[in-house]
């Protein structure tokens, strides 16, 4: 008879954002005269920058005739684009990476699910809590043992050192869910950590352009010692808006090598390389010709003018919730806020009584874990007049 991965057992049912789709679905299905704003999942709502348009309907063209007519892609990605990618993100901000240790993908969430394809399955594993549930459920399908790393107010979101050593330890800063951010300094000591227990940190900087103050680095890779104990993971999705379009990329430093049980020494690097090109066909040749036009002048200008807008909704959700007196974090350098719920409200009663009262939207914060209790996230990435509605409804509700 066929057997099953009994480690799926382990997970939940539904996937966090799959569960509150279904709340909503369930609600307008009640109440079809009720206009439901969310806050809650981070997908786009404004448009693609018209650089990127450009450039994906040029490359669509190319399509149709023989002579410009692209196929499967390379594993890695077309050199146009991570050229583009290691001047502007790396190079020409003094970081040291090379062309062959990028990787473009379909997107931040899959790389950092597929990177366990690498890693072995009795690594002790270390996940800061709260987190983008993507990180503990692909490691519980994996059968993993893991240690979460409570991030609170207590300790200011700076996750403690885990209590059992951990060879694989997951980062993401800027931080989703909570919206904030380590310093230079506040990362350093797990760059140390990592080189003195042989360690490997993945370090998802899906939201590094949203980075606004000079102390917050873009890159683990800022960081001295890095190249040696991390991969990191970028994103186009909340950057440029490629969340429909998808892409994304992975840099696996050279420098990082790993021995297995027989004392054999392998790259990382070469190992991710064989993992593409066995069971990933390559991003879209008129998808990376569009994240290519996101480096172009045009193309940095138009989607940094949509990450100010994003960012000017996080500044107007945080100061309207804290002026109802709700303790709030993030917002600064993340298009997140974090906020606390009233009193003894539960995260998912929070979730119920603004969706059935104010026709409002946003995540529950203990879908992201236990230390999310009494928490809820709420996106920046709305429309500006849904955003001012929602916080009027919020006001009149609180």
């Amino acid at each position: 008879m066929m057997k099953i991965n009994e480690h799926y057992t382990e997970i939940g049912n539904n996937y966090l954002f799959a569960e509150v789709a279904g709340k909503v679905r369930e609600y307008r299905g009640k109440h079809p005269d009720k206009k439901v704003i969310s806050l809650g999942i981070g997908d786009i709502t404004q448009p693609i920058a018209p650089a990127v348009i450009d450039a994906i309907t040029r490359a669509t063209r190319e399509m149709a005739k023989a002579e410009t007519l692209r196929g499967y892609a390379p594993y890695e990605g077309y050199d146009f684009l991570v050229n583009a990618i290691l001047k502007h993100d790396f190079t020409d901000r003094g970081i040291a990476v090379e062309a062959d240790e990028i990787f473009i993908s379909d997107g931040a969430k899959s790389d950092t699910g597929n990177i366990g394809d690498i890693l072995g399955t009795d690594n002790q594993v270390a996940i800061t809590d709260p987190a983008y549930p993507v990180y503990v459920d692909t490691n519980l399908m994996a059968g993993r043992k893991i240690e979460l790393l409570p991030c609170t107010p207590a300790n200011q979101f700076v996750p403690p050192f885990p209590k059992k050593t951990a060879d694989v330890i997951y980062l993401c800063y800027p931080n989703n869910p909570t919206g904030t951010a380590l310093t230079k300094e506040q990362l350093k000591p797990w760059v140390d950590y990592a080189t003195e227990h042989q360690s490997l940190i993945l370090f998802d900087a899906a939201y590094e352009a949203f980075v606004s103050q000079e102390n917050v680095p873009h890159s683990i890779f800022e960081i001295e010692g890095a190249r040696k104990v991390a991969i990191e993971f970028r994103s186009f999705s909340k950057t440029a808006g490629f969340t429909g379009l998808r892409a994304g990329y992975t840099v696996v430093p050279k420098d990082l090598l790993a021995k297995t049980a027989r004392g054999e020494t392998l790259s990382l690097n070469e190992m991710w390389r064989r993992r593409q090109s066995t069971k990933f066909n390559g991003t879209s040749y008129i998808i990376q010709r569009g994240a290519e036009a996101v480096y172009s002048p045009e193309g940095l200008a138009q989607t940094g003018e949509t990450i100010a807008y994003y960012m000017q909704n996080a500044k107007i959700i945080k100061e309207t919730l804290e002026t109802l007196s709700l303790k709030c974090y993030g917002g600064v350098n993340a298009p997140y806020i974090w906020c606390q719920t009233p009193g003894s409200t539960t995260s998912w009663e929070f979730f119920d009584y603004l969706l059935n009262n104010a026709q409002v939207v946003g995540t529950p914060g203990s879908g992201f874990g236990a230390s999310g209790e009494g928490f809820f996230r709420f996106t920046a990435f709305g429309n500006r007049e849904d955003t001012l509605e929602a916080v009027e409804r919020i006001k009149q509700r609180i």
